[in-house]
């Protein structure tokens, strides 16, 4: 049977885990297979594993807790092995390293921050602070104006959005980088114009969070910041 592997701990970490279930319907229960100096926490792995919010929440709740107790390394969601021995040859092999990125986590947490614009506040302003976007507008409103005029007003509309939500994802990173120790970066996307996760001092992490809360503050209208965290350095393990 293969196994689903949740994180790495070292060998002393308290493993409480009793409470907690595995990924799948009917999940099995979670054990731990033990190498030298180093343990993973695993659990059988399910034949109809999929990315379902149900698996999610379990997978994160064994490496929440197992975080809150402890320095751990949590692993990517639906990282399967083929038994105990292969784990155990993992975490053998791999011992230095995963040792030296535990001790790199010790004492931070992760944030992720991500930013989100209502579309039709951001196009007010762009219709407001650009007189030509403003002209093409009236002329097409109620489908009038040629395809010309049409397709221009286009092309404007989304370069300013794209040069806007560009600007203020900058403008928050910046912000926030003097609170931290790493950042990951995803490309901006429709749903998100910044998506970005920091790993973060303990000490420092209220810093973070009244400087996420200041620059909540001056975003234009429309425009949100939504915090999580802290959280176990998914981004950075």
């Amino acid at each position: 049977m293969s196994l689903y592997v949740y994180a790495i701990t070292e060998a002393s970490h308290p493993l409480r885990l009793d409470d907690l279930k595995g990924v799948g319907e009917g999940p099995s229960e979670l054990r731990v297979v033990r190498g030298d100096s180093l343990c993973a926490v695993v659990s059988e792995a399910p034949e109809d594993l999929s990315v379902a919010r149900r698996d999610l929440e379990a997978h994160h709740a064994v490496q929440e807790r197992l975080w809150s107790d402890g320095v751990s390394l949590p692993l990517g969601f639906g990282f399967v092995a083929q038994n105990d021995e292969a784990v155990r040859a993992v975490l053998e092999q791999g011992a230095d390293q995963y040792a030296q990125r535990m001790a790199e986590l010790t004492g931070r947490v992760e944030f992720n921050v991500k930013g989100v614009q209502d579309e039709d506040s951001l196009l007010r302003r762009i219709i407001e602070d650009s007189d030509r976007v403003r002209e093409l507008n009236e002329a097409t409103r109620d489908g009038r104006g040629s395809p010309e005029q049409r397709m221009e007003l286009g092309q404007l509309v989304a370069q300013e959005v794209q040069a806007r939500e560009e600007a203020l994802a900058t403008q928050i990173v910046t912000a926030l980088r003097p609170f931290v120790h790493a950042e990951s970066l995803s490309p901006g996307s429709e749903q998100y114009f910044v998506n970005a996760s920091f790993l973060v001092d303990d000490d420092k992490s209220q810093d973070f969070t009244d400087a996420c809360a200041e620059l909540t503050g001056q975003l234009p209208d429309g425009a949100e910041l939504r915090l999580r965290g802290p959280l176990p350095p998914y981004s950075f393990a």
